[in-house]
Parts: C-alpha cells; structure tokens; sequence
C-alpha cells in the first residue's frame, strides 16, 4: 500500500510504498479516510518524541478518521507500529476505534481529534472543571486553544481568560478577557495579578516557558481567601523549563499537574476524545483546516502551522 513513511529522521516523511498490514483477532483495518498533523505526531517523525522506539522505517501519524470493513465510519487512533495514520490502511485495535456523529464529516473529525482532545482531557478529566467556573488559557491562539475556549463555553465557564502573543488573534477569538504577552513583563505580572485577583479556578497552559514563571507567582499572590487553582500543564511551546520558586506552591491552594500521554491512559484520552467528538456537533465547534492530498506529504510537510490544521485526504 502507499502511504507517508519517514526513512530519515533529517528528512520527514514521504509518499512511499510500505508493507501492506493485515488484520488479526485483536486488530481490524481502517480504510483511512483522513488524518491531520499535530505536534506529537510531528515531534515522533523528527524521532524527538518521548514515545518513539528509533525503528526505522516507519509510518507517520497516530489517529485519523476512516471506515471498517462494515461501512462504518469511525475516529481511530495508535495502529499498530510501524504503521501509522497517514496511510491508505492502518491496523487499529477495535477498542482504538469510536463511531463519529453523522453530522461531523471525515476532515472536520480528523483535524478537532487531538487539539480538542488535549484540551477536554485537561479541562473534564484532570481539572475536573465545573460550570460556573473560570478557565484562563494560556496560548489560545493555537488550534488547541482555540478548541479549548469553545470546549470551556460548552461546559459552562462563566469565564474565559485567552492568553497569546498576537492581539488581531486574540480579539477574534471571542474570550471574556485577553491578555497579549508581548507586553513587557512588569505590565504583564500586573495582568496577571489583576485576573488572578477576580478568580481563576483552572488555567489550562500550551505554552509554558516564560509566561508560566510570571502567571504561577500571580496566581499564588492574588488569589482570594478560600479559593483554591488547578493548573493544567499541556504544551511547552514556550520552553520545556521554568524557574519556580517553592515558596510559591507552598503558599498557596495551587494545584499543578500535568495533561498528556502517560498522565493519562489510552484508554483516558479516547475516552476524552469520543466525548469531545459528540460534543463538537453540538457544541458547533469550529477550526480551520488546510486539506491536503496525501501524496503531496513531503511538500505540504512544512508548511504546516499551529493556527490552521492540515489535515491529509487519502483518496
């Protein structure tokens, strides 16, 4: 079969034949329908991901949108290595595989699937968010974010704070509060503290970094009596590493932690994303997506970026 295989990690992946994979007692084949880019699955090609094994060759992509042999449509994600997504079949045990609302077709399913599943898994299963509540997010302006805003309206948030470094960005997003983190940092601290003063009950952060040394301090500071954060680490697309004083977990009613593979189980995260998919038709949420045919995998390869989804067609 064809499909984006990755023979050189310095390379990225290309439009390739690879071994055809076949189905067994614990495994079905999805006839893949779509499949979109995401950072994990773009950091795993590059062999920069935490989960990869370093076999080479192998195929890219580890979730999509595709049919069973029954005509079923359904959201599958982790086939079974060295397959990946991004393939004209992909072998994926039966209980990887989640039927999609009628009323959500193959490109949209494909490109909300892990954006709005890192977002619902941080906001529903770790931070256990309540309507009425809160929610800062921290680097909205990406798919991810911008998911988590409508996922945080959908639950009820009586409030949504959006974060980024872009302010046109920002202003379309249609947060309650945006702060830009381009300002300088004495002006954002006081932000920050401005914010933290009101109440924030759940910060949901895809960025880390810098932003996190100035908003974990203010948080502790600023927050009322009585009241008590969950902070939900995400993405590190700001810096994998801060500089944290103790003093400021010790002295407050923070509660930090972490969303993502290995936090989570598997079986956590499509559990997370089956119930975001449903909750996406009514919900009506919204991403901007780029499709591409797959075979055109190594040109449209980098050009991809956080603030549009490219989503592989496979024909």
């Amino acid at each position: 079969m064809k499909a984006a295989v990755v023979f050189d990690l310095a390379q990225g992946p290309v439009w390739a034949d690879f071994t055809d994979p076949q189905a067994d007692a614990q495994h079905t084949l999805v006839k893949v329908r779509a499949a979109a880019i995401s950072h994990v699955v773009k950091s795993r090609a590059s062999g920069k991901h935490y989960s990869f094994d370093g076999t080479l060759p192998f195929g890219v992509g580890i979730d999509g949108t595709g049919s069973l042999s029954d005509g079923q449509r359904v959201y599958f994600a982790f086939p079974v290595a060295p397959w990946g997504s991004m393939a004209q079949y992909a072998p994926v045990a039966l209980t990887h595989c989640l039927p999609l609302p009628d009323a959500l077709d193959d490109i949209t399913a494909a490109a909300m699937a892990n954006p709005g599943m890192s977002a619902w898994a941080a906001l529903v299963q770790r931070a256990a968010f309540n309507a009425g509540e809160t929610v800062l997010i921290n680097g909205a302006t990406g798919t991810a974010g911008q998911l988590a805003i409508q996922i945080a309206r959908h639950l009820g948030a009586k409030k949504v704070i959006a974060t980024g470094r872009n302010p046109q960005a920002l202003a379309s997003l249609g947060a309650d509060e945006c702060v830009v983190l381009t300002t300088d940092d004495d002006t954002l601290s006081a932000q920050f503290a401005e914010q933290a003063s009101q109440q924030i009950d759940v910060v949901v952060d895809y960025l880390w970094g810098h932003s996190a040394e100035l908003l974990l301090p203010a948080l502790a500071k600023h927050t009322p009596a009585g009241s008590s954060i969950r902070y939900v680490q995400v993405g590190s697309l700001a810096g994998s590493d801060i500089n944290l004083n103790g003093s400021v977990l010790r002295s407050s009613p923070l509660q930090l932690m972490g969303s993502g593979i290995g936090s989570l189980s598997l079986q956590q995260l499509l559990q997370a994303t089956g119930e975001m998919l449903q909750a996406a038709v009514a919900g009506k949420f919204t991403l901007a997506t780029t499709p591409v045919p797959l075979h055109e995998v190594a040109e449209a390869w980098p050009l991809d970026n956080s603030h549009k989804r490219t989503v592989f067609m496979v024909e």
